[in-house]
């Protein structure tokens, strides 16, 4: 508890590291993990440092392994990750690391290179086998057609212009001035509209289009993507529309290929590109075997080689941070460290010194320094939840008291005040505890989910408030917006059966005497003398009164706890101002605070617990109102006790109510006058005494002639000078300013005093948030899971599972992930506003030591956000 309590003690020390051992030494000290190393060049660039070229020379490293990883993926050959983590490399390792690396990086590029040209020219011969084919379709239509086309006389000339005999070509007999040229190719099939458009216009519709869709998808050379195309033949007349084709087909980035004007041409031309492409699958295939191969010997080691790498750019990074003797043979670090790992660091200094085989041990030297040091809270897989909580509103100052082992009982319990109800705390546990027993597998999937990762981090948090909310829910007695009969209830009804058929609504009489019935004939109370053993009554699930007492008992029940909490927060603070060594604050605030506080709140959860016992069902009504009460307090305004004409409940409580609320609003103003100010006049005063004391001293030093009585009162008044105020808050070495002082210290006072008010009010949060998640679970149960129980027939069983499944839904979608999330918000703003404003600064900065298990977790999550 001791170091949870508060932050660990740290110690600032000096590190004496020789040049051949100093690799190897911070090595170790970032397998330890628990040093953090102070940069002794701020000034320094960073490419100027000693160490740049290494650090250079492991980002080039690490970006070959990314060209290799990504290749590896593009692959999709699983990457083998044993969870092994090798110790940093000897620097001697890092030149074949480095000849490994460009050796398969060249490799993956040549390979790569030769895939892609032949690739390419699989495409090329691909795309010229379909033109091949297209065309001969197209020819082979017109040839069909041609009977046709004779019966018009009109057609001779257009029909040689685009058939063709087998052993002539189509243009053999036709005069040259109506001979027609044709260009085929493959564009993208999206392009196509496009395409046709701008022919027709750009050559006036003197040209004749053909398309015909590629069936089968082909492969991007360049990106890998399959993309579909179309083979296209243009016939036109002249060279100027050539010209004009060729540019605007260039323009669409279509692929034009030499197409023969005659069917044997074409066939042999088809057989030739066909075994090119048998040619081609066989290399092909072989290239993509040896690429393979490198891939998955690769993937075996490329964690492997990650962590490696990453530990020698850390080491050298680390490096860069110290600065060299003037003989340049040793390095000097400096480092923050636990006072307690002192013994494990020197340990791990002596083992790197033995690896390395020097003969001069590293030295470390602790040093004392005025500087704050980082704040280092040593956390477990169960702490670490609240503590980040903590930290997420500002990191502790150093040796501060740590408000996390508080919150890890409170926060879940104010969550559960706010969200009572036993069946979705059920849920909610067994949610959380389902991630706690799957804890190894769930962190071996290392999900990349930012909102799973979310709610698993805090799956210690979501069990107990859970089991807190069960608590609260039996208390409430809410199981799903149902209240449940365990003991028995404490009320019985002494009306007829008759009574009861013919009122809609009968009050119950909890009085000892005077209960009659309807014909106003006595009858015993309702109320059976004891409570319910344990939570609300459930009685109340049937009242039509119950919103108004549910709301009296919780409005009452959250400023007690509200206060409560405020209460121990101000007493934290004392264990603060004692470790510190200030009893001016003790004084100055934390007493005036304590009667501030007490003297009003802590009287009203007084009131309210008094009002609950003292005023039985009898007398219920005469129950004075503790808000009128407390205005009346402030305004002195009270009736007399004893006075019989005034009606009971507008009487004081007690007799001594008047004379005790007064002593107690005069103490509540003079102790804001004593926290306001006390602290600020008594500093005054000692630097006053400082001043004049320091006079004296200059006027005896200036005398021609001193006494040794003199002398000793002299260095006595020096002695005491030097001293430090015994209140912690000396102005020796700083300039004294009483305004600002004086400011600051009314902002204290002001916000302090209202605060206690709005702090108070903002706890009436605990009600609302009740209230509202009870009206929303019954309002699921009335409107939803009620539709289901109003069929009496088979059908009915249908219904009931959809209505069912629809209430499910709603109630994990609204009730326990949306109103959970608003309880949970809640719950954080009272903790950092209301609890640790009363005792935490949280103006510290956080221990963030060199360790090599953090550096590869921010690696992989970062590597998890580029993907």
């Amino acid at each position: 508890m001791g170091s949870l309590f508060r932050s660990e003690e740290m110690t600032l020390a000096q590190l004496f590291l020789q040049s051949e051992t100093a690799y190897v030494c911070v090595s170790e000290l970032g397998e330890l993990g628990v040093v953090q190393f102070r940069d002794l060049n701020p000034d320094v660039n960073a490419f100027q440092r000693k160490f740049v070229n290494e650090v250079r020379r492991c980002e080039e490293m690490e970006r070959k392994l990314r060209f290799i990883e990504k290749e590896i993926k593009k692959d999709g050959i699983p990457m083998l990750d044993t969870g092994d983590n090798p110790d940093a490399p000897a620097p001697r390792e890092m030149i074949d690391l480095e000849a490994t690396f460009e050796r398969l990086e060249n490799e993956m590029k040549e390979v790569n290179t030769n895939a892609e040209a032949l690739k390419r020219n699989f495409l090329e011969l691909t795309e010229l086998k379909h033109i091949l084919r297209k065309t001969q379709v197209f020819f082979d239509e017109m040839q069909i057609t041609q009977g046709e086309e004779l019966l018009n006389p009109f057609s001779t000339s257009t029909m040689q212009l685009v058939t063709e005999s087998p052993t002539q070509s189509p243009n053999a007999d036709v005069p040259k001035e109506l001979q027609l040229s044709f260009v085929a190719g493959v564009i993208l099939r999206e392009r196509i509209p496009a395409f046709e458009r701008l022919l027709w216009r750009a050559c006036r519709g003197n040209v004749f289009l053909k398309f015909a869709e590629i069936e089968t998808p082909l492969e991007d050379p360049v990106t890998g993507d399959q993309v579909n195309k179309c083979v296209f033949i243009i016939f036109f007349q002249g060279e100027q529309l050539k010209t004009r084709v060729k540019k605007i087909c260039e323009g669409f980035r279509a692929t034009l290929y030499p197409c023969p004007e005659t069917p044997a041409e074409r066939r042999e031309m088809a057989i030739g590109v066909m075994t090119r492409i048998e040619d081609l699958n066989t290399v092909l295939g072989q290239t993509q075997d040896h690429r393979h191969r490198v891939l998955v010997a690769a993937a075996k080691n490329i964690k492997v080689w990650f962590i490696k790498v990453q530990k020698i750019k850390a080491i050298y990074h680390t490096l860069n941070f110290c600065n060299l003797d003037v003989t340049q043979k040793c390095l000097i670090a400096e480092c923050w460290c636990p006072i307690s790992e002192l013994e494990k660091i020197q340990l791990a200094l002596r083992r790197g010194t033995e690896r390395s085989g020097a003969a001069v041990p590293s030295i470390l030297n602790r040093m004392s320094t005025k500087e704050s040091p980082p704040t280092f809270n040593r956390t477990n897989k169960f702490t670490a939840a609240f503590q980040a909580l903590v930290d997420s509103y500002g990191v502790a100052s150093y040796r501060e008291v740590n408000p996390a082992p508080f919150a890890i009982i409170s926060f879940p319990f104010i969550f559960a005040v706010m969200f009572g109800d036993a069946g979705h705390g059920i849920v909610m546990a067994l949610f959380g505890l389902w991630m706690v027993i799957k804890e190894k597998s769930l962190i071996a999937q290392k999900s990349t989910n930012e909102i799973w990762n979310t709610f698993f981090g805090g799956r210690y948090i979501i069990l107990l408030m859970g089991l807190f909310s069960i608590y609260t829910g039996l208390i409430y007695n809410d199981f799903y917006s149902k209240s449940v009969n365990i003991f028995g209830s404490a009320w019985q009804s002494n009306y007829t059966l008759e009574d009861i058929e013919a009122h809609k609504v009968l009050q119950l009489c909890p009085n000892r005497i005077n209960c009659t019935n309807l014909a106003k004939e006595p009858i015993h109370m309702d109320y059976r003398g004891y409570p319910y053993p344990f939570g609300m009554d459930p009685i109340w699930a049937i009242s039509v009164n119950r919103i108004t007492y549910t709301n009296s008992y919780k409005m009452k029940m959250s400023i007690i706890i509200g206060v409560a909490q405020m209460l121990f927060g101000v007493m934290l603070s004392i264990w603060n101002h004692r470790y510190f060594k200030e009893p001016l604050n003790i004084i100055a605030e934390f007493i005036p605070e304590m009667i501030f506080l007490n003297s009003i709140f802590g009287y009203l959860c007084v009131l309210c617990i008094y009002k609950w016992s003292v005023w039985p069902g009898d007398d219920a009504a005469c129950a004075p109102s503790i808000l009128l009460g407390l205005i009346n307090m402030f305004l002195f305004k009270y009736e007399d006790y004893d006075d019989e004409n005034i009606v009971c409940n507008q009487k004081t409580m007690f007799r001594s109510q008047q004379a005790l609320q007064t002593l107690l609003v005069i103490l509540a103003v003079l102790s804001a006058m004593v926290l306001l100010l006390v602290k600020p006049l008594y500093l005054r005063r000692e630097h006053n005494k400082k001043l004049a004391i320091r006079s004296i001293a200059d006027a005896v030093e200036s005398a021609p002639e001193v006494t040794g009585e003199d002398v000793q009162i002299h260095d006595a008044q020096s002695r005491s000078s030097a001293d430090p105020s015994p209140s912690g808050h000396g102005m020796d070495g700083e300039e004294f300013d009483f305004g600002d002082l004086f400011v600051y210290q009314c902002i204290h006072t002001i916000e302090f005093c209202l605060g206690c008010i709005s702090h108070t009010a903002s706890y009436l949060r605990l009600w609302a948030l009740s209230l509202a998640h009870g009206q929303l679970s019954e309002v699921l149960w009335t409107m939803v899971l009620h539709m289901g129980f109003i069929f009496d027939s088979y059908a009915g069983a249908f219904v009931l599972f959809a209505v069912f499944a629809a209430w499910a839904m709603l109630t994990i979608g609204i009730l326990l992930v949306m109103e959970g999330l608003s309880a949970f918000l809640h719950t954080l703003r009272l903790h950092w506003v209301e609890f640790q404003s009363k005792f935490y600064h949280g103006s510290g900065y956080a221990f963030l030591p060199f360790s090599f298990e953090v550096i590869l977790d921010q690696a992989q999550a970062s590597d998890h956000e580029v993907h």
